[in-house]
């Protein structure tokens, strides 16, 4: 894989994410409302695209209802303003596992097979949908993610189908054999978009060497992104880049745009921007990213 310095940036602002930030931030969305208002917000500062999980507007919990993403996406284009749309597919993998008895599932535990974690991609068709490719010890605890061969082909065949560009979430390098697997069995079309995700623990830490080797095993032609969380998050813009990768920033990876400085997603979005551009090169639209990726939208 060629790692020249990328110039032409897809800039990804992800926006909410399914984690416990709502009560640490008062700038993390909740409501679809909110949820378009931040994703507009963050395409004026100069995102190519957002990616969207939505949220229980009552409590701020992790939903994966599909009215809920059918009103932030319509809310979305109902303003007219341009931005690549791309739906996390990942929810329904949650497993969290009983201490005392391994079979009796704990109270967080929201597991469904491969498909039923597409049905708003399915009735919304957008742009890219994410595709966890493997399962992982999420953090300290008993939490699982679990996405197995059997869950990821099936899906993999399905967004295939409906011409959805699946955007591959890669938290580790054996799940990047995988996805690569899966790429070699015709699942997933060319361009093959892999997003190298770091820094969750427990799966491939921020470090630059990692990257640069999970950089080397793409296959060629690939389009690819990484993003660090943390106060990694910026840092990581230009590490990507530099890679020849793209990047991505937003509140569901990062709630700070410095130390003790709480951030919105427009300001993520505008700080990156300037370190893109700092670094001599530049955003891409997104009709060039539509163009680039070969998304159904473009063709």
């Amino acid at each position: 894989m060629n790692e020249t310095m990328n110039t032409d940036v897809i800039l990804t602002a992800a926006l909410t994410g399914a984690g416990d930030t709502v009560r640490k931030s008062e700038h993390v969305p909740v409501t679809p409302k909110q949820i378009a208002e931040s994703a507009v917000a963050a395409a004026e500062a100069g995102a190519s695209a957002v990616h969207i999980h939505v949220r229980d507007p009552e409590t701020g919990a992790p939903s994966r209802d599909n009215a809920l993403y059918r009103e932030v996406v319509e809310r979305i284009k109902e303003t007219g303003v341009d931005i690549v749309i791309n739906l996390t597919a990942g929810m329904g993998g949650d497993l969290v596992i009983g201490q005392d008895d391994p079979l009796a599932f704990g109270e967080g535990t929201d597991l469904v097979n491969g498909l039923d974690r597409l049905p708003h991609v399915e009735e919304l068709l957008p742009d890219i949908c994410t595709l966890d490719c493997g399962s992982l010890n999420f953090g300290d605890g008993s939490l699982v993610y679990v996405s197995t061969p059997d869950m990821l082909r099936a899906g993999a065949k399905r967004i295939q189908e409906l011409g959805v560009r699946p955007e591959l979430e890669i938290f580790d390098t054996g799940q990047l054999w995988f996805a690569k697997q899966m790429y070699a069995e015709g699942l997933i079309d060319d361009p093959a978009l892999f997003q190298l995700c770091t820094g969750i623990p427990y799966g491939a830490p921020a470090d630059p060497g990692v990257l640069q080797s999970m950089v080397r095993l793409l296959p060629e032609g690939a389009q690819w992104a990484s993003f660090a969380i943390g106060r990694m998050q910026l840092p990581w813009v230009a590490q990507s880049i530099l890679l020849g990768g793209h990047a991505r920033v937003g509140l569901e990876d990062n709630l700070y745009l410095s130390r003790g400085v709480k951030a919105t997603n427009a300001q993520l979005v505008e700080k990156a921007v300037g370190i893109i551009e700092s670094l001599g090169a530049r955003v891409a639209t997104p009709e060039e990213t539509r163009a680039k990726l070969k998304l159904r939208s473009a063709r």
